[in-house]
């Protein structure tokens, strides 16, 4: 398959010739639409459910080419980079804003178009430095803009219903302009599509804890920079924060006074009757993780024409006038195809200011090792097998985590989502890393993956038999999500459960190591670390365990091996909070 890397568009000579009259010259072409994004069917598990009601409406964003499209990721580099001289000089929302600002003569280009298809231009709003809103289009006339056929569809394991098309166009002369708009092909990921917990009933809990086979770990309290975790799945803010006091009674008893505010975005859900298991699980060993730091869960939905979460989240993040968290962990994604490309581009680069702003993101790498299923694609007539890597976790602009079991020796886990992209290269700061790999690796599964993407995981943590509760009850799950938000070496503590009296596993998480060294950063001076993997990769590598045995099995094979070093199902190795601390004291 090809390495489909980040487009450097340059300007249209066409835009500047025309500037003081492209309404008129121009005009004739508008109506000549090329067809940007289409899918050959419906997704996969999506259900056509006809025409909007009459009068629907539409919000639309639209993705411009930045002035400057290097700009924002070669800083990005830069600020992240341990050896470079800007390294951690991250930047405000209003730099980053006139970083990714779009050029003039896009905008004029954009306007005048705009202009011919009489769209108001009190309608028309700037936002997120390099996009632009239009609010309020009636869905006839976003079909006459867009060449499309926005219509419901339903999926049928979720029952949760968006308002898209199967494909859009627009006119020639601005597909260098426009990277893409924002709803359209793509249709989202439903709050439990792709993450169904790994879960244990109720009665094994015990005899696993009654066999006092498992150990637990202590988390360090700080006066700490503030955490958040991000999500849409639901979680409900009363029998959530119950069930949230419950863990934090039994397991983190200094603790029991935490509390977590819940910020809603578009709608995202929050029904006290029912809090999301996984919510549940990532936050309550976030917050055992962090105490005493500021927790912020936010819940992010959407209506028909708005479900769209990894937008809708950063969206809010870089727009609203809040503190930034300098940690975020989100624990959902979905196969790399599902996502159109284009979209995949400018929402990874929206990650990508993030970082920049000095916030370390983390992403989960997948439960299905290398793939789900048989992994069966046809392509111009030729079926065989594709390894199924998973987005954002292949956004090279964030650390992806994959997951691993057991302790002396630690090993990957089975499930650990991992492998290559098809549609990002491989990032400078694995230039050193994964060649290794690849050689050891020789010929295996050629034709499998795409030796030059991104790798995946980063890192990784524990990702098997969590104990957590749910509606009052305590229960066992596993799964790469938990692990995003998992724990690595802090000293040892004992817990006492009185009907368990050995010592049992409280994981952590790994966002949670992190959220505690980026505090431990800001208190001593240095600022926070932002985008992770610059450092990782580098100077904090001796402060990761390197995950020398297990696979990833998936797709009807064994998967990858890890070995020592990098390798595509457990990343560099899982973090050590204190060997961290002490690079970070010597940098």
């Amino acid at each position: 398959m090809q390495c489909l890397p980040l487009r450097l568009f340059v300007l249209s000579t066409l835009a500047t010739a025309l500037l003081g009259g492209l309404a008129t010259p121009l005009a004739s072409r508008w109506n000549e639409k090329k067809v940007k994004h289409a899918w050959n069917t419906i997704p996969d598990n999506w259900v056509d459910l006809g025409h909007p009601s009459a009068g629907a409406t539409i919000d639309l964003h639209l993705a411009l080419k930045s002035h400057d499209e290097d700009a924002l990721i070669n800083a990005l580099y830069e600020v992240s980079d341990p050896n470079h001289p800007r390294y951690r000089s991250h930047l405000s929302k209003e730099q980053v804003a006139d970083l990714v600002a779009p050029h003039a003569d896009t905008l004029e280009l954009i306007n005048s178009w705009l202009e011919h298809l009489g769209v108001p231009p009190s309608s028309v709003s700037r936002t997120l430095g390099s996009w632009l809103t239009l609010t309020g289009v009636p869905v006839s006339k976003a079909n006459d803009i867009l060449g499309a056929s926005y219509r419901l569809y339903n999926h049928v394991e979720t029952n949760h219903t968006v308002l898209r098309t199967i494909s859009y166009s627009i006119p020639e002369a601005l597909h260098e302009h426009i990277h893409t708009i924002v709803p359209t092909t793509y249709f989202g990921s439903p709050p439990t599509e792709g993450r169904k917990l790994r879960m244990r009933p109720n009665s094994a809990v015990w005899a696993r804890a009654e066999a006092g086979s498992e150990e637990s770990v202590n988390v360090l309290s700080r006066d700490l920079e503030g955490y958040a975790s991000p999500s849409y799945a639901t979680m409900g803010s009363t029998r959530a924060r119950r069930t949230w006091g419950l863990f934090m009674t039994e397991f983190r008893t200094d603790g029991e006074d935490a509390t977590f505010s819940v910020v809603q975005i578009q709608g995202g859900g929050n029904d006290p009757d029912t809090p999301g298991i996984e919510a549940n699980l990532d936050t309550q060993y976030a917050a055992a993780m962090t105490y005493p730091t500021t927790n912020v869960f936010y819940s992010t939905g959407g209506a028909l024409d708005t479900f769209d979460p990894f937008f809708n989240f950063v969206t809010y993040v870089l727009t609203k006038e809040m503190r930034i968290p300098r940690t975020i962990t989100t624990s959902y994604g979905g196969p790399e195809y599902h996502f159109p490309f284009d979209y995949a581009m400018r929402v990874c680069r929206l990650f990508a200011e993030l970082g920049l702003l000095g916030v370390s993101v983390l992403f989960s790498s997948g439960d299905s090792g290398v793939g789900k299923g048989d992994c069966l694609f046809e392509v111009d007539g030729y079926v065989s097998v594709h390894f199924i890597p998973e987005f954002p976790a292949t956004c090279p602009y964030l650390t992806t985590v994959g997951g691993t079991t057991r302790d002396n020796p630690e090993i990957a886990a089975s499930l650990s989502g991992g492998g290559f992209s098809n549609y990002f290269a491989r990032p400078p700061y694995q230039a050193n890393a994964v060649p290794p790999f690849l050689q050891t690796l020789g010929d295996k599964y050629q034709g499998y993956y795409h030796p030059g993407g991104r790798g995946v995981p980063d890192i990784s943590a524990q990702a098997l038999k969590f104990f957590y509760f749910h509606k009052g009850r305590l229960r066992v799950g596993s799964g790469t999500s938990v692990a995003t938000p998992v724990r690595a070496s802090l000293p040892p503590l004992c817990v006492i459960h009185p009907r368990a009296p050995s010592c049992y596993t409280i994981a952590q998480i790994a966002a949670g190591i992190f959220s505690l060294l980026n505090d431990y950063s800001i208190l001593k001076g240095k600022g926070p670390l932002g985008l992770l993997n610059g450092w990782l990769y580098g100077s904090g590598l001796p402060g990761l365990n390197d995950i020398i045995s297990g696979s990833n099995p998936g797709c009807d094979t064994d998967g990858f091996t890890a070995i020592a070093g990098w390798d595509p199902v457990t990343g560099l190795g899982t973090p050590d909070f204190a060997k961290l601390e002490e690079i970070i004291d010597e940098s």
